[in-house]
């Protein structure tokens, strides 16, 4: 059993009286489908599972028809009954339906419990927030962590490095070339075309692929939004690269973090830090081997980075607390997990040899509050750091 804090979260509400529908988010391939099949199978109540993702057209129609088949076993049950409808996204105005069928159990008393399955970035857009305001509690799911790929697979450090946190490829990382394929087959260009594009308006859609492919060639790198415009070779602004971020972040590929600063104004305006939230969708992309991105010394140090940032990224996911960057003059952190009392100010070295950290100490004279925590070289391990949950104060 993976993903045990979500599972524990998703069965402790479950139990609870009927009070708010559970709404099940992450990336595609972390196990959302397997999750709620798992509780659904150790709940002592009827259940009912659909998918709006199966390949015929889907209506509100079909919408309706679900929750009344759920409707019927909850009234045959004492204990009521589990309605799962995944990737309800893709019907058009589910969210008005929802709320309509939804508050109509509420009035009339059925004991019917709902959890809707899918991208979190998609399913806000989709009216969520809008439509379904105070009846809903999010589940989130992030991509699997080391520890998890350990426990499931017997990946090593380095492989999770390299091959990434996505449980329906470590069968394949023996065939390095298959495993690329279905990366970025299935992945990568599923979740673009299906799950981005697909869903939401985009009116540069080669401008936010090509973006995708720079976050992995320039990931725990900062780039400026002009510089970044300068390599793309178009005339977007600022605005669409912000926005088409947000939607790759959403999606669970890629992210700009902000730099971090008191002045919030401050924040929203920096270069974004681009970090790609699964190495995985990294090494697909640069075709490197294994073995040939162990001994880059440069790109390995880039992988590490990327694996330590997209670790820390994850684990807040749920949290309230932010990933970010710190940057004055010459002087970088590459990791700031900011809370609302205390920070945690994080530099990540992939060599062992003792370095000077003058931008940890530099940071350290403006915050003198924060926690400092170095990982690798003379610091925790890569492999503890992995294996750690840094949550803000």
């Amino acid at each position: 059993m993976f993903k045990r804090a979500a599972y524990s979260i998703l069965m402790k509400r479950f139990h609870e009286p009927r009070r708010f529908i559970q709404v099940i988010a992450g990336p595609r391939q972390v196990g959302k489908t397997t999750l709620a099949k798992q509780a659904m199978e150790a709940l002592p109540v009827p259940f009912h599972y659909a998918s709006a993702d199966e390949p015929m057209l889907r209506d509100n129609v079909w919408l309706e028809e679900q929750w009344e088949i759920g409707r019927l076993k909850a009234k045959d049950s004492a204990k009521g009954c589990v309605l799962i409808l995944d990737e309800v996204q893709k019907l058009p105005n589910w969210p008005n339906t929802v709320k309509f069928l939804w508050d109509q159990d509420s009035r009339k008393k059925v004991n019917l419990k709902a959890a809707l399955l899918g991208s979190s970035s998609l399913l806000i857009q989709g009216g969520l927030t809008e439509s379904l305001a105070g009846r809903f509690e999010i589940v989130p799911l992030s991509h699997w962590s080391y520890a998890e790929m350990r426990e499931a697979f017997g990946f090593s450090v380095e492989q999770y490095i390299y091959f990434g946190g996505y449980p329906g490829a470590a069968s394949l990382i023996n065939d390095e070339n298959r495993w690329r394929r279905y990366i970025l087959d299935s992945l990568i260009e599923t979740t673009i075309s299906k799950d981005i594009l697909f869903m939401t308006r985009v009116d540069k859609p080669a401008l936010l692929r090509r973006l995708f492919q720079l976050g992995c060639d320039y990931s725990a790198q900062i780039l400026s939004y002009q510089k970044m415009i300068g390599q793309l070779h178009d005339a977007g602004n600022t605005t669409t690269l912000a926005h088409y971020l947000d939607l790759l972040a959403g999606a669970g590929m890629l992210a700009g973090l902000q730099k971090y600063s008191g002045k919030k104004v401050r924040q929203r305006g920096s270069s974004p830090k681009l970090l790609v939230l699964n190495t995985a969708l990294m090494s697909a992309s640069t075709g490197l081997t294994f073995e040939t991105a162990r001994n880059d010394r440069n790109y390995w140090g880039r992988l590490v980075e990327t694996a330590v940032g997209a670790h820390l990224y994850n684990s807040l996911l749920g949290y309230n607390g932010k990933l970010q960057y710190w940057r004055e003059a010459n002087k970088e952190v590459d990791y700031v997990v900011s809370g609302s009392k205390k920070n945690i100010a994080i530099e990540v070295k992939s060599g062992s040899r003792k370095e000077a950290l003058p931008g940890m100490d530099a940071f350290n004279e403006v915050y003198p509050s924060a926690k400092m925590l170095l990982i690798g070289g003379q610091g925790l391990s890569i492999e503890e750091a992995l294996s750690s949950v840094y949550l803000p104060e």
